[in-house]
């Protein structure tokens, strides 16, 4: 197989490049900031720069992510999206391979999707690869041989969950469950329980900050809202236990969809899970007290990664490097 330089994960929270030869070189939040127009929508702004912009910019300016779910909802503007990243890169057009990290369970339309935005950035020929793989090469685990392992990666938008046997996927799935969905869960809920409204930014920093799932964590922080009754600017100091049942009912979500896919395996597989450990990875998955859930609510050892934010493009990157795994496992997709 031709040697490939680029491996490009594109995600609702983050997109992440990886080159050959050089490592991580590029991680931005997967964002776009547009304002409407006579002619439609204008960019003004996009990754880290459109990340600056939220809270502080004219309400008619949308910041958005182009996909969700990792799925390219929006074609023109993952497009938009995707040609800025690569040309921080330095990529040549249609020149270089690359491996593009997607999640696992896709539909075929949904590859023709990935594939059509790839084509409209100019990219050269593209291998679709399942991030739970990349996040199992990433953290050292071998992905061509019989042992089966389980990849739960809590992202930015959504949670994958897959078990991985041969350089393959044998059940994959994707829950709506992500760190951005938490930060909407805590604005909401502390405007109904302390009557203070705040921005997502400040919703993430919180839960960055003092989010716990420890039961008797004492970890506070103070921030600055608007009082819900009088409009007026009011300040809190918000304790772990106040932030517990906005995010606490995401990762019960999470033990769920675990157990389910769990249930509905073979014996042996079960058991090769339990020896293995399940893989754990993500941005979600630094939520302090996640370990101490995980043994208090799931039923099954798990293992966080060395790296859980880059794990995955960390793996994608060992790719590169790996012609003969990498053509195991396109040859089994």
């Amino acid at each position: 197989m031709k040697k490939i330089k680029y491996a490009i994960e594109m995600g609702g929270g983050y997109t992440c490049i990886y080159v050959n030869g050089e490592g991580l070189a590029l991680k931005e939040p997967s964002l776009i900031a547009a304002e409407p127009t006579n002619d439609g929508y204008k960019v003004v702004a996009m990754g880290i720069d459109a990340k600056k912009l939220i809270g502080k910019t004219k309400d008619n300016v949308e910041i958005f992510t182009p996909m969700p779910y990792g799925e390219h909802s929006n074609f023109e503007y993952s497009v938009i999206l995707l040609k800025h990243f690569l040309s921080k890169v330095e990529y040549k057009a249609r020149e270089d391979k690359a491996i593009f990290v997607v999640p696992c369970g896709l539909s075929a339309k949904e590859k023709e999707n990935i594939l059509n935005v790839c084509e409209g950035a100019n990219l050269g020929q593209v291998e679709l690869i399942p991030s739970a793989l990349c996040s199992c090469i990433g953290q050292g685990r071998s992905v061509d041989n019989s042992k089966v392992n389980m990849v739960v990666d809590i992202g930015g938008t959504a949670t994958e969950i897959a078990v991985i046997n041969m350089s393959n996927i044998l059940k994959g799935a994707t829950v709506g469950i992500g760190g951005k969905s938490m930060d909407a869960s805590i604005v909401n809920y502390l405007a109904f329980s302390q009557q203070l409204v705040i921005g997502l930014s400040t919703a993430e920093t919180l839960k960055n900050e003092v989010g716990s799932l420890y039961i008797n964590d004492t970890l506070n922080m103070e921030v600055t809202g608007v009082d819900t009754q009088t409009k007026s600017p009011k300040s809190v100091v918000i304790l772990s236990s106040d932030l517990r049942p906005a995010i606490e009912p995401f990762y019960y979500e999470v033990v769920r969809a675990i157990d389910t896919t769990i249930n509905s395996l073979p014996p042996e597989i079960v058991a090769d899970i339990i020896n293995n450990k399940i893989v754990i990875c993500g941005g979600a998955s630094k939520m302090q007290g996640l370990d101490d859930y995980f043994k208090r609510n799931l039923k099954y050892p798990v293992e966080f990664c060395d790296d859980v934010d880059n794990v995955t493009i960390l793996g994608a990157g060992k790719l590169l490097s790996d012609g003969q795994l990498l053509e195991s496992i396109t040859n089994n997709l």
